[in-house]
Parts: C-alpha cells; sequence; structure tokens
C-alpha cells in the first residue's frame, strides 16, 4: 500500500505544472490518509478520473468495506478533478459530500470512477461511482468542491506536497 505509481495526465496538465516547477504525483496524490488506506489514482483529467482502494484494511468489525472508506475514495477522486479543472491558479476545497452505499464488499479492489456534473468558476460537482471487482455497483457519491484563488501560503504547500 502506498507505492509510488505513474498517473496518467493529459499532456496540457503536465506542461502547465511543469512550468510552475510543480510535482504533479505528489500534488495530484491520494495525500497522508489515502496512501494508508492504499488509494491509487490511476487516471485523471477533468473529464475522468479514476482511482482503486483495497478492500482489506478498510473495513469495519463485519470485515466488510467501511462506509467512510468509500467516502474517502469519493472526495480523493472528486477533489482531484476539480483540482484539474480549476488549473493551476486555484485550489479546491470540499464543501459538501453525500454517499449511498448500495451493497458489501468483502475483498479484493473497488474502483472509483469519478465524473463532472458542474464544472464553473467557483465551484465543481463531480458524481463518483464506486464498484466492486465484478462491476456492481458498491457506492454513489457527489462531491463540491469550492475553487478558491491560489495564496502565497497556499502554493508553498501546494509545492511541498502537502
Amino acid at each position: 500500500m502506498g507505492e509510488q505509481h505513474h498517473v496518467k495526465f493529459p499532456q496540457e496538465v503536465i506542461d502547465e505544472y511543469s512550468a510552475l516547477g510543480v510535482d504533479l504525483v505528489a500534488m495530484f496524490s491520494a495525500g497522508h490518509l489515502g496512501t494508508r488506506m492504499g488509494v491509487q489514482i490511476i487516471e485523471a483529467s477533468t473529464d475522468r478520473v479514476v482511482g482503486t482502494m483495497p478492500v482489506e484494511g478498510n473495513t469495519q468489525p463485519y470485515g466488510l468495506l467501511h462506509g467512510g472508506a468509500s467516502a474517502v475514495l469519493a472526495e480523493t477522486l472528486g477533489s482531484v478533478g476539480a483540482m484539474l479543472h480549476g488549473g493551476s491558479s486555484k485550489i479546491a476545497v470540499g464543501v459538501d459530500l453525500n454517499c449511498t452505499h448500495h451493497r458489501a464488499a468483502a475483498s479484493g479492489l473497488v474502483t472509483g470512477v469519478a465524473t463532472p456534473l458542474h464544472r464553473g468558476r467557483s465551484t465543481a460537482t463531480y458524481e463518483i461511482a464506486i464498484s466492486d471487482e465484478n462491476g456492481k455497483r458498491v457506492c454513489s457519491a457527489r462531491l463540491t468542491c469550492m475553487l478558491r484563488d491560489v495564496n502565497t501560503g497556499d502554493e508553498q504547500r501546494v509545492r511541498a506536497g502537502h
């Protein structure tokens, strides 16, 4: 868990952030919590963000995927989409997360796919579908992020990967 891997970004995104000296892998990672939970972002663009998370290690007392773990995966993927939409001059801050849990997952990996519902100047909303290895939906989530202008303190934290 928490291993470094290559995320597929659109070339224009790579170019934009490289010009600013920003480490995309660190900036668009799952962060410390996501790393502990084994979240891996596989693909990232404003139109679609895909990531996986193991069920093992992220369960509740009955041995089933914890609903909070699904929420972490959903917020991570939706936030990455919102960050990409906002571009290098904005940061995305989650303001609303809604999760509906449909079925249990007891093993394997779950995969989340975030797609935009709304991409505006000050907010971005993503729908996140989380499915088990059989393609059955485990959770449906919706995340709204506020897009704030980057200030000096934010920029220093982003560049440092925090």
